[in-house]
């Protein structure tokens, strides 16, 4: 794994979140108890990139958390873009919104609150690009869900599928949300619909084009 002082290099040469994100990622810090959840200046750019290369005009997140990528994605989609993004926990509702509306991205965002196993067939729209970070244990069935409501040619990128280096351990140690990771990342490697490649970007994303 990159080590702390290469993360730093790596951040000096980024450009910079801007003010609402650099506000977000401080209160996650202070308001939330599991931080490191939060995708961080490095990935949130790197999801803005993504969104201004491709340019979606429906992106699908499962896994808000606190709306830092959501916010970021919507700030590199064109002004008729939108985010659809649901968040599980109820609890993170008004803290999510007072940073859509800061950010000004009330008419690109549109949260879902509850369970995306539940939300996501019952959707009616299809999408340009899905980012998973939620469950691990569900990724598999997230990432299935997502192809289905997925354009042809359409991106799937996947949070956290290094799991700080766990990936590499034997079966027999890992914690359920390691196999759950190990079992997503060998199923799409199996997938004849798509093909992938795997980024070691903090804490590792696979990208995924729907063939």
């Amino acid at each position: 794994m990159i080590s702390t002082k290469l993360e730093k290099y790596i951040e000096e040469f980024t450009t910079v979140e801007n003010e609402v994100l650099r506000e977000l990622n401080r209160q996650t810090h202070l308001r939330t108890f599991y931080p490191r959840m939060l995708s961080g200046s490095v990935q949130g750019k790197f999801l803005e990139m993504i969104c201004r290369m491709l340019q979606p005009k429906n992106v699908l997140e499962i896994g808000t958390f606190t709306g830092y990528s959501a916010i970021a994605m919507a700030m590199g989609m064109p002004e008729n873009g939108l985010v659809y993004t649901i968040e599980v926990n109820e609890e993170m509702e008004p803290f999510i919104r007072e940073y859509i509306a800061k950010a000004g991205m009330e008419h690109k965002i549109k949260l879902l609150m509850g369970d995306a196993l539940q939300i996501v067939p019952a959707m009616e729209e299809t999408f340009d690009l899905v980012f998973i970070d939620a469950d691990k244990e569900q990724y598999v069935t997230y990432y299935d869900l997502a192809m289905e409501k997925l354009k042809p040619g359409g991106f799937i990128l996947a949070d956290n599928v290094l799991w700080s280096g766990k990936v590499l351990e034997d079966d027999t140690r890992s914690d359920k949300e390691t196999k759950g990771i190990k079992v997503f990342n060998q199923h799409v490697k199996n997938d004849d619909r798509a093909e992938q490649v795997m980024l070691s970007i903090r804490d590792g994303l696979l990208l995924v084009r729907k063939l």
